[in-house]
């Protein structure tokens, strides 16, 4: 990995890693029963903790799982490792790189294009992430493959550090706004079995920061949304930091925005200190903003107060980020649309669940030290015989967040203004208040503390919900949860809706694992998990595949000597009745593992590598690295992991 590149991604992972909760909310320590914790810490370990059917006592007897067939593959410790490892029987080969071309007349890729922003806004966006497929009704072997763009490597740009001393050029910025925000690519299976992207579909689509987009729900028009480019309060322009995604029942893509703080400044200081719009998600305050500087050239993302202009300039522009935006892939010409009734914190995911009688719920990480675990639960149920009606639900909906209690039981706290201490006198004269300031909001209510609670997934069966909680390095006091200190390997937590209602207002919950070295190797005790076979550390993405196996990918810094034993970032698979869990993939050095998807069948299953950091997918020693999709079949024409 270059040192720009390195340092750059560190730099990123120290902003976005950064707590900023100042609630003092109890951890775990303060509410679980004391016995539970002694047997923590006399070795018994997790098994006092088997809630679940199978129980986590279950890992000794995982032996051989009955889901997973596939023979693990080994870590890879060569700093110039630059392919990508798949398991035995399997083959993986780049499908979707940044710069490709998606829409009409869009070039081919230039590494050294500096500022034909046009270009880009027209082919692939960098650091591929959360993705979805949509098969055409009655068409299993053709769909659309949708996937966010998170962000954007510098550079972009052939100067190897961006400068941020003077004002940056306009053209820079532009393309680095083009990069970011979603593809719509259509893929076809031929007549030889393979799949392929349809290049000239009418489907496909950039969707980025230069999208105009709807603002709908509670917050549509409100004060706080309205600036001196968008007085009505009800248009923004684009959609950045997409990360992970959800999909709804009638159709649609949900992506969302994460670490979008990091794109804006409020160089006021009274104001800032007042603002908790600002503060409590972590603005920058001095200098430039954290990553890329887009306010030297686009005044849009300098939120400093100006009283000479309307509504005072840009000051509410973070406010129009942060949310659920909504898309549908199948019309190209449709407007994306922010929900604003899911709150708006740095959202990793919305992972739905859906019962029987059409009731929902949307599941979400707030991915930063010591902040919450959300869902959103519609007012109005899902109607399959009644499209037109369901166009609409997540306008209208309660927003919970979670308080894990002792006993291995947790209650969801109403984000609802005049519940929970959600009033005036605590900063909440409206629930546009409390949606905007969704994490102060959390504080208030008295939600628990969690580990960078990253992506959630549902398991498609059971109706369980579990949640990636990827590290925290500082953690000091140690509880249930989170029983390590300096914990930097993270955990995977599931719990069970009571009565397996999505709209239940209590669970149970319990650990899954706890990532890590082996028990009996020679490390510090905080180093070490209870992974039942291949270790892993950090697990970020999360997703289930129809037969209910569950999908980790993790992501941490390969170069870190504390993961040296982990070599390079993994796509694991874990069987959630014994949680026998096999390395199933290997990324290039630098990489981050992310985003998955399958053909209707199974027999296809895209994946994101994100950042590689020395040539992939060239994998010559010499071309620029590109996040890169790579599509995974078997050679036998199986399905995947069976």
């Amino acid at each position: 990995m270059s040192q720009d590149h390195q340092q750059f991604h560190q730099r990123l992972e120290a902003h976005d890693d950064a707590s900023i909760n100042p609630s003092g909310n109890p951890p775990l320590s303060s509410l679980l029963d004391p016995t539970r914790r002694n047997l923590l810490k006399g070795g018994l370990g997790l098994a006092a903790l088997g809630f679940f059917a199978g129980g986590i006592a279950a890992c000794s007897r995982a032996n051989a799982s009955p889901l997973l067939s596939f023979r693990s593959v080994p870590v890879q410790l060569d700093p110039a490792f630059d392919r990508v490892l798949v398991a035995e029987g399997y083959r993986a080969v780049p499908f979707f790189s940044w710069g490709d071309p998606v829409e009409p007349g869009a070039p081919a890729w230039n590494p050294d294009a500096s500022d034909d922003w046009q270009a880009q806004l027209k082919q692939a966006g960098d650091n591929h992430d959360g993705m979805n497929f949509f098969a055409f009704p009655g068409e299993p072997e053709r769909g659309l493959l949708v996937m966010n763009h998170e962000y954007v490597n510098p550079p972009l740009h052939p100067a190897s550090v961006i400068d941020t001393s003077a004002p940056r050029p306009l053209a820079e910025v532009r393309k680095e706004q083009a990069a970011h925000g979603v593809s719509v690519i259509e893929v076809r299976r031929d007549a030889d079995g393979q799949w392929r992207r349809v290049l000239d579909s009418a489907y496909n689509r950039r969707i980025s920061m230069l999208t105009p987009m709807r603002i709908a729900g509670p917050l549509a028009g409100a004060d706080c949304m309205r600036t001196a480019s968008d007085p009505r309060g009800l248009e923004v322009l684009g959609t950045l930091n997409n990360c992970a995604t959800g999909i709804t029942p009638w159709g649609t893509f949900l992506t969302c925005e994460e670490n979008w703080h990091n794109y804006f400044i409020n160089r006021d200081p009274d104001d800032y200190a007042a603002r908790v719009s600002h503060r409590r998600y972590g603005l920058a305050a001095s200098g430039t903003s954290k990553n890329y500087a887009w306010e030297t050239a686009d005044p849009r993302f300098d939120a400093t107060p100006d009283p000479q202009q309307p509504h005072g300039g840009q000051v509410n522009e973070p406010h129009r980020f942060g949310w659920v935006v909504e898309i549908d892939p199948f019309d190209p010409l449709g407007q994306p649309i922010k929900r604003t009734a899911f709150g708006r914190f740095s959202r990793e995911c919305a992972a739905l669940r859906l019962a029987d009688d059409g009731r929902m719920a949307f599941y979400s990480g707030d991915d930063a030290r010591n902040e919450y675990v959300y869902k959103f639960v519609p007012a109005g149920r899902f109607d399959p015989a009644n499209p037109a009606a369901n166009r609409d639900l997540l306008d209208e909906g309660t927003l919970y967040v979670a308080r894990f209690d002792k006993g291995g039981r947790g209650q969801w706290l109403a984000l609802v203004h005049g519940q929970n201490g959600l009033n005036a006198a605590n900063g909440f004269p409206s629930q546009v208040e409390v949606l905007l300031n969704a994490r102060a909001a959390a504080d208030i209510a008295g939600a628990t503390p969690m580990d960078r609670p990253e992506w959630a997934a549902v398991h498609p069966h059971s109706g369980e919900v579990y949640v990636a909680l990827t590290n925290n390095d500082a953690r000091r006091e140690t509880d249930a949860a989170n029983p390590r200190p300096n914990n930097l390997h993270g955990q995977i937590l599931r719990f069970s809706e009571d009565g397996g209602d999505p709209a239940a207002t209590a669970f149970d919950w319990e650990l899954f694992l706890l990532a890590g070295e082996a028990e009996g190797s020679a490390v510090p005790a905080h180093l070490k998990g209870t992974i039942s076979g291949d270790l892993f550390s950090s697990p970020d993405g999360l997703a289930f595949d129809e037969a209910g196996r569950l999908w980790i990918q993790t992501d941490y810094d390969d170069e870190d000597p504390a993961m040296a034993s982990m070599g390079c970032n993994q796509l694991l698979c874990a069987d959630p009745r014994t949680r026998e869990v096999r390395r199933f993939l290997v990324g290039p050095r630098g990489c981050e593992i992310t985003g998955l998807a399958w053909s209707p069948d199974g027999k296809a299953m895209w994946a994101n590598i994100q950042h590689p950091g020395l040539s992939y997918p060239a994998s010559d020693g010499k071309t620029r690295p590109r996040s890169t999709t790579v599509l995974i079949t078997r050679e036998d024409g199986g399905v995947i992991g069976a």
